[in-house]
Formats: structure tokens, sequence, C-alpha cells
């Protein structure tokens, strides 16, 4: 990566989820007037309570803010939490898809573990619901605790014992059981039993929730023979985290080695992680392609234009040369995957296969509470969005998904929960190779950009409402509620 260094931002781990910058100078200018506030405030013994976090979100929020002059004039009292306050202010920026939950508060602890590993506490499955209303798995970490019990991605959850005895889909539905309920706190020893339909076969197991590290790859890079040309490089991308680098790396080489023209890159459940694996990812795809050319941009609000920053392309040692690659995306596919995307349209020919993407062109800045002296003990870590990301020639601002901008070529295709990874007869796949193979979409695909995701769980309850767990909106940045 060639980075023109425009302020010390760059010298930092940049992270769609967020940046972390040298605190001391993010809140340097900050320090005097929360003194000030102090000296006024008769609140001090509260300083890592609710009161002291509202107090640093809105010293922060005025000052770095991406759209500081949209904040809603609210006063803090008038909000219980801090996390409501921050809801409040930002609120004018949710509807047209700016911020609607973007901005958010952490703890430095769960913060650098699940941005930098993707480690979380849980079960490592992901789940939805096809087109039949089956909760599915749509996905099993390996070597995590389903994994070990043998689920895979196509296995349907018939019911889950959540304490008093198994409960079908439909029972869990009707009563509206909670996601608490249903899953139990993200802690480890955390127990749930399943009853799962295997093909053929129905199995029941217990599974206990531990601290799980996401591996980068869904499946291992795979070569799709095709008669009379070269295989179709297929690459499934969990997430951007810093495992990956080696496995982009690897996936490339292998891929260059067998005269890859052609990839399919999977990201339908990647809701991003750090700038600088996708910054590694754009140079092994793009490097050979536009080397020295702008590959992508960081711009702040006027308060802070001198910390604007960016990249070039820059050939890595496995870079290769694809000619074209189609993007498998969801609505849960964000971030640092739709800078990838962006980034590399105008340098290769793209397409982009399945549903519309999230749609989050920006980026939080990662902000302590910590480290201003009078909240030195105090783990408070306000991520909030401070900067918008374009490609190199400017273009962003994709609020409602990248389809929904305008500037892409688009197969619509559904998510097949059936079929595997990196089957070629799974629907988004066979869409994809479609392309690639023919130069056009098949005519069998949807015809929407933003497939539903969830449907009625059981059409005999037409009057019933919808249960709650199957309303869950994704969330980018590995914070999805539908990865348990």
């Amino acid at each position: 990566m060639t980075v023109r260094i425009l302020s010390f931002f760059a010298a930092f781990c940049a992270s769609l989820q967020g940046v972390q910058a040298s605190p001391s100078e993010i809140l340097n200018g900050l320090v005097g007037p929360i003194e000030a506030a102090r000296r006024a405030s008769p609140v001090v013994d509260q300083a890592c309570g609710e009161e002291g976090k509202k107090e640093f979100v809105s010293l922060v929020a005025q000052s770095w803010y991406l759209w500081y002059e949209e904040l809603a004039p609210v006063s803090p009292d008038d909000y219980p939490t801090a996390q409501a306050y921050l809801n409040a202010i930002t609120a004018p920026l949710a509807p047209d898809g700016r911020d609607p939950g973007f901005s958010y508060i952490t703890t430095q602890a769960a913060d650098n573990a699940q941005g930098s590993t993707g480690a979380y506490v849980g079960y490592g499955f992901s789940y939805a619901f096809d087109s039949l209303d089956r909760f599915m798995f749509s996905d099993v970490l390996q070597g995590g605790p389903a994994g070990d019990a043998e689920f895979r991605r196509g296995d349907e959850v018939l019911a889950i014992d959540v304490g008093n005895g198994f409960e079908t889909i439909a029972q869990l539905s009707q009563r509206q059981a909670t996601t608490a309920e249903v899953f139990g706190a993200s802690e480890a020893g955390v127990e749930r039993s399943f009853r799962v339909r295997q093909e053929q076969s129905v199995i029941e197991v217990t599974l206990t929730k531990r601290e799980l590290v996401t591996p980068p790859l869904a499946t291992e890079p795979l070569l799709l023979e095709r008669a009379g040309n070269s295989p179709v490089g297929y690459l499934n991308l969990r997430s951007f985290i810093s495992t990956a680098n080696d496995a982009l790396a690897d996936a490339t080489q292998v891929f260059r080695d067998a005269g890859v023209t052609d990839l399919v890159i999977d990201l339908r459940y990647n809701g991003g992680g750090l700038v600088s694996v996708a910054d590694t990812m754009l140079d092994l795809l793009g490097g050979l392609a536009a080397t020295g050319q702008d590959s992508w941009r960081i711009t702040h609000n006027d308060m802070h234009s001198e910390e604007d920053f960016g990249a070039v392309f820059a050939a890595l040692e496995t870079s290769m040369q694809p000619m074209r690659i189609a993007f498998i995306t969801t609505g849960g596919t964000a971030s640092a995957s739709e800078l990838v995307i962006n980034s590399l349209a105008p340098h290769i020919e793209v397409v982009i296969v399945g549903e519309d993407t999230l749609g989050k062109a920006v980026g939080q800045y990662a902000f302590d509470q910590s480290q201003v002296p009078e909240w030195a003990s105090c783990d408070t870590r306000l991520r909030l969005i401070a900067f918008q990301i374009v490609n190199g020639e400017g273009d962003g601002g994709y609020y409602n998904g990248l389809v929904s901008s305008g500037g892409f070529t688009f197969c619509p295709a559904k998510d097949d929960l059936t079929r595997n990874f990196g089957d070629p007869e799974e629907s988004s796949l066979n869409a994809a190779l479609g392309w690639l193979n023919n130069g056009f979409c098949s005519a069998n695909t949807a015809t929407i950009n933003k497939v539903p995701r969830l449907r009625r769980l059981d059409d005999n309850f037409e009057n019933t409402p919808r249960w709650h767990l199957a309303e869950l909106p994704d969330a980018p940045f590995g914070l999805s509620p539908w990865v348990q």
C-alpha cells in the first residue's frame, strides 16, 4: 500500500468500523472545555456514569461528527443513557441512510477484540429464514461449538430448548420469544439445545457458548472448472479482520498459478472491518491493473479537512490481474466490502449479484473517554461517524446501497440457504457464473434490488405479528444480530 500521508491519522490503524487514531491528539482542544464544564457541573462523582458519558458524547460530536451542523438540538437531561442521547442527536441523519445507528457506544476491550480478530462469545453460527420460512443455518464457523457438532449451512432448526423443554420455531414465533430468550446472554457457558434436521435425519444437540475467533474465509479458495476456458476462482470472505491478510494473499497466489482471469468474490454476509485489510485486498486484485492510481480517500467535516487522506494502488508479491469480478452481496454486505467493490469498479469489469448492499459509505473513529485526564478511569469508547469514503474517482454517497447508486451492473439472485458456499448450483453463485460465462444476467433471476430477507413464519397465522427475531435489521462491522 502506498499512502499519501496528509496527517497523523494515516499513521494509525484505519478501520471502517472506525479508525483508532491518537486519542490524545483527537481530543486535543477538548480538555479545556471539559474542565470548564466540570467546574460548573454538580455531577463530578458520576464521571464514568451516564452523565459523564453524555457529556463526553456531546463534546466530541460537536467537533468531529461528519454532519455536526445537522445534529438535533436536544438536551442530554431528557435521555436516561448516553446511547439514547447519541441516538437522539443523530436521529436527523437516519431517514436517508447516512447514520441509521452507525454511531454507537461500546467499551475499549469489546471493540478491540471484535475489530481486529472477529472475536465474540457465541455458538459459532449465523442464521436466516428461507423462502419457505424455515429457520436455517446460513453459515457455521469452523472450530466453533456448532461446527464441532457437525452442523452446516442448510441445516434446518426445528425447535430450541430455552430452558423449559423444546419449543418449535412456530411456537417461539407465536409467543414472540426475544433474542435473549432464544439464544441466551453473550456469556461463556450459556447453553441451548437445538433440534435440527440434516437431510433425512433429525438430531438434538446442546451447544455451549464460548469465546470464538472468526476464521476469515468460509471455505478454502476454490477453482470452479469450466470447459474450454480457465477455471473461475471462488473466494468467500467473512470479514475484513487482521487474520484475513495472509488468507487473501494465499488465495490470489492459488488463482494466479491456475491462470484465473474471472473471479467470484462472495461477500454476502461481510459487514466490513479493517480498512487496512480492504486496502490489501485492493492491491492484490487491482494493484497490477491500476498501479499508482488513486484507490480510495477518506474526507472529514470542514473543521478537520486537514486530516483527509487516501491511498493508491500498489502491486504486491502475490497480486493477480483479474479481467472480471462478480461480487455476491446481500443487505448484510457493508462498509469495507462496499469500499472494495466501489474502488475496483473503475479499473476492472464488475457485476453485483444477489441483493443490494447495506449502504455504509462512512466510517467511525474510536474516541476513548479515558484519554481525558478527568475521565482516566472510564472504559467507554465512542464510535462516531467522522468521515466519508470515496473511491479514487471521488464516487461515494451510496447511502442506500451500491446498486441503488446507479453505477453498477446488477444481477438479482436469491441467497439459496439449501446449498453450501461454492456449490455452482447455489442460486447466487449460479447467477454469477452465468454472467461470467455468458456476459449477461440469466433470465430466471429475481427482478428487485432488495430481496426481503424475512417472511412470515407461519402462513396459518395471518393476523399474527411478525416475530421480533425475524425482523431484526442487519448491522455492519460484526454487530449483526443474525450472528450467534
